[in-house]
């Protein structure tokens, strides 16, 4: 019996055609998934009018989604190494797609909330599922920098919807920018053809035909022999009960990154939810949705350079001290933002993008490359799972912030708090830790 271990194959794979439509269509799906829960922020000022929201009102709306994340991380995220990385996947699209498409054929708040819900569960559910993928078959020495770039898609997203929107709203209206959402269900076919699943996940359901065509894809010497047997390494086999985030040493870790992600989430939803409508109220901006959106696409912007250079600097330095760095002048940054005005405002947003969003990006692969290959799923859905409840917690918050009718500049001192938070959660993290 030759017996053959899977893992060297993933690790030290020569980064290939394979690789890069692993790469791209996770990216895409990403794309949409930020494009899909970012445009809320876009067409936030005019449900507001259209509506007649208060602004307490307008951020429970906006939890909503938020809320359905929550629930789709917890919920597909346990159950992704159980179905198959890959069908998690296209159940997700099939949910965010259809029902974000659906929120703009709703005539009322409470239909738009049902359906931003449905959406949410599937915008949640995608992300571990994708992660876990993409880290899966990243080989070792850029695993970081993969990841970070497909992750860094959510942000592109997110300047997508804004540009969709400064287009759309004004000569189709809001609703058109929600019809774009059914791209990714038009393309799932494609998707489902091209995607692979998870070569741990086929080697443990007794698919030995379809693992074997995924091993000569990594490495083009690999030949199956008739009485080769395929294994998963034994860190990687281990059991994937949400208990098995706490053994081995793991409690303490789990649990700063539950709080690092809170903080964060907390921070990135509070952030560009209400971004567009605080820019409103400083007297040199008022009523400027035009400019007002160009801010949001600056924050989105930084996102997608601070993923990509977080991830190479995470490659290149340390994973920790570059999430730890960012968390830091992300609590500086925002606390700065209401004390500046014009040029050296758009500088700030970028940095605030960069070292936000961007960063939530970096942590990501934090946890992945922290768990084993087929508790990945189960601790990044539960991290993300927990960080939702700060992801509904932040629009709210913006929503009470805005009703105090505070200055301008004292909207930000909590979201740079919880930036604050999330450094010295990261602190306690030990992620080199053996599994």
């Amino acid at each position: 019996m030759n017996k053959v271990n899977i893992q060297p194959f993933l690790d030290n794979a020569r980064f290939s055609t394979f690789h890069k439509k692993v790469l791209f269509w996770t990216a895409f799906i990403i794309i949409f998934d930020g494009y899909d829960l970012g445009i809320y922020g876009t067409v936030l000022p005019i449900l507001m009018k259209e509506w007649n929201l208060t602004p307490v009102e307008a951020g429970s709306l906006a939890s909503y989604a938020l809320f359905g994340m929550m629930f789709g991380a917890f919920l597909f995220g346990t159950i992704g190494n159980r179905i198959g990385l890959k069908k998690a996947i296209i159940t997700c699209i099939l949910l965010f797609s259809t029902f974000t498409f659906l929120c703009g054929l709703a005539q009322t708040p409470t239909l738009f909330a049902v359906f931003r819900f449905i959406a949410g569960v599937g915008i949640g559910g995608v992300m571990p599922n994708t992660v876990a993928l993409m880290a899966e078959y990243a080989p070792k020495n850029i695993r970081n920098t993969l990841v970070t770039t497909m992750f860094s898609g959510y942000a592109i997203g997110g300047i997508f919807s804004v540009l969709a929107g400064m287009y759309l709203i004004p000569n189709f209206g809001w609703q058109a920018v929600f019809y774009v959402g059914m791209i990714p269900l038009l393309l799932l076919p494609l998707i489902f053809k091209v995607l692979p699943e998870s070569l741990n996940f086929l080697v443990k359901t007794g698919q030995t035909g379809k693992a074997n065509s995924i091993l000569s894809n990594l490495d083009p010497l690999y030949l199956p022999q008739n009485d080769t047997v395929l294994e998963i390494a034994q860190v990687v086999a281990s059991s994937t009960n949400l208990t098995d985030l706490f053994k081995h040493k793991r409690l303490v870790s789990t649990l700063m990154f539950w709080v690092a992600f809170f903080c964060c989430l907390l921070v990135i939803y509070g952030v560009s939810s209400w971004l567009t409508k605080l820019i409103m109220t400083k007297p040199e901006y008022k009523d400027n949705l035009s400019l007002s959106l160009t801010f949001l696409l600056v924050y989105h912007s930084g996102a997608v350079v601070g993923a990509i250079l977080g991830g190479r600097l995470a490659d290149k330095f340390d994973a920790k001290k570059t999430v730890i760095i960012f968390f830091i002048v992300a609590a500086v940054v925002i606390a700065s933002l209401g004390y500046t005005s014009s040029f050296l405002l758009y500088i700030l947003m970028f940095l605030a993008g960069a070292t936000t969003s961007g960063n939530q990006i970096v942590m990501n692969t934090l946890v992945a490359q922290y768990y084993p290959t087929l508790l990945r799923p189960t601790g990044f859905g539960w991290a993300l799972g927990i960080g939702r409840i700060g992801a509904i917690v932040g629009p709210i918050l913006g929503g009470v912030l805005v009703s105090w009718k505070l200055p301008f500049e004292q909207n930000f001192y909590a979201f740079a708090l919880a930036a604050a938070i999330s450094a010295v959660a990261v602190f306690f993290v030990d992620y080199k830790k053996e599994n």
